[in-house]
């Protein structure tokens, strides 16, 4: 009797396998989730940069939903305000031990992406870089991304197109720190090479109170031009002294790098800020469907407030992320997931980007700018290009 059981238990259960393998009917089973830290200046000096990347990654998710193959996405949002180096590796090592994640995003300023560097290596955990602008940034980890740009690539046609518009002479003002050394030396070579003459180099230690003097300096040395690179969130104070010292007035012509006239804070620098040329890889104002779209949804979703360039940095590095998941079928395993980043290509809210499948670095188009009302408030309103630009600042 009971050996007749055990035989008649095997045919019922041979029967239900049969049943599921003819009806390619599958036991599910829930995954575990796809977890992304994201690590950001969300107080001190630089908020402004974690506030945009944020509410561009939440967009992203917004639009493209919060899971994949039955796999949820977790987005885990860590502060480590943007001043400290020793607070962003730490928070990157618990994010990859406590909390296991799959995926290290963000990084505002380049020593924070330098201090987390190492833990990507070590761990084999992809690292997308979307804000951080220093050339070296990708070399200091085979695990590192960027989705953002960098200096050199941004500041090279600006070098040029002040060489061929009549501009003989400029004073550089630049942020005394890697990115600003890196937009000093590229302007410097590129606009001496076209017959350009540097009259003064002018370094602000990062978070000065005061451009005032540097201003001056700039002033009095009658230049026809200043160029300027500062971080993000610090071009207002520069176009408040570049206004009340009258430099405008003495025929001195403002370019730069368009982190000076920052679109999250570009209206509330008004018309003072007209004029101005600079050269980037993103405006608010850039005249495309996927633009006009992205920049409609982010102003719906956070109250009005227009989207900057790093806001574009950080809604790309969700795009490649959530790309290279489909790529490895959700498997994210960090080599498979690099892998499958190195290469890829799309249409961004500004323009054709790819990511160099050697360099693990951002191509991109960069834009000449001049600073316009429209409608009654100030937009960067592009006028010329440059397509397909690499870093030139790593051989």
């Amino acid at each position: 009797m009971s050996q007749q059981f055990v035989l008649t238990r095997r045919r019922v259960l041979q029967a239900v396998a049969g049943a599921l393998a003819a009806s390619h009917v599958h036991p599910v089973f829930a995954a575990d989730p796809v977890r992304i830290g994201l690590i950001l200046p969300l107080t001190g000096p630089f908020a402004s940069t974690g506030r945009q990347i944020e509410a561009a990654c939440r967009l992203y998710m917004q639009k493209n939903g919060d899971s994949f193959a039955g796999q949820k996405i977790d987005l885990l949002v860590r502060d480590d305000t943007g001043i400290a180096p020793e607070t962003t590796k730490r928070i990157a090592q618990e994010l990859v031990v406590r909390d296991k994640v799959q995926i290290l995003a963000g990084f505002g300023l380049t020593p924070l992406a330098l201090a987390a560097a190492p833990v990507a290596t070590e761990s084999k955990v992809p690292m997308v870089v979307m804000a951080a602008a220093t050339s070296i940034i990708p070399t200091k980890s085979p695990y590192i991304v960027r989705t953002g740009f960098t200096l050199p690539q941004v500041t090279g046609p600006i070098a040029d197109w002040a060489g061929k518009n009549r501009i003989k002479t400029v004073v550089t003002l630049v942020t005394d720190y890697a990115p600003g050394l890196d937009a000093e030396s590229t302007f410097v070579k590129r606009f001496t090479a076209s017959g350009g003459k540097i009259v003064d180099s002018l370094r602000v230690p990062l978070r000065n109170a005061d451009y005032g003097p540097f201003i001056q300096r700039a002033k009095d040395a009658k230049p026809d031009a200043l160029f300027v690179f500062v971080p993000s969130g610090e071009g207002s104070a520069v176009m408040k002294q570049f206004s009340d010292r009258g430099l405008k007035d003495a025929g001195i012509q403002m370019i730069g790098t368009g982190d000076v006239v920052d679109d999250d804070l570009l209206e509330s620098m008004g018309a003072i800020a007209v004029g101005v040329v600079t050269s980037f890889h993103y405006s608010a104002a850039h005249d495309s469907p996927e633009n006009k779209a992205y920049v409609d949804a982010f102003m719906k979703a956070n109250t009005g407030m227009r989207p900057n360039f790093h806001s574009v940095g950080g809604y790309d590095g969700m795009h490649l992320i959530y790309e290279a998941l489909k790529k490895t079928g959700g498997d994210a395993n960090g080599d498979k997931l690099l892998e499958a980043m190195k290469g890829m290509r799309w249409m961004s809210p500004r323009g054709p980007l790819s990511i160099d499948p050697v360099t693990r670095d951002a191509v991109q188009t960069v834009y000449i700018r001049k600073v316009e009302m429209v409608n009654g408030k100030p937009w960067s309103v592009e006028f010329d290009k440059v397509e397909n630009i690499k870093d030139p600042g790593v051989g």
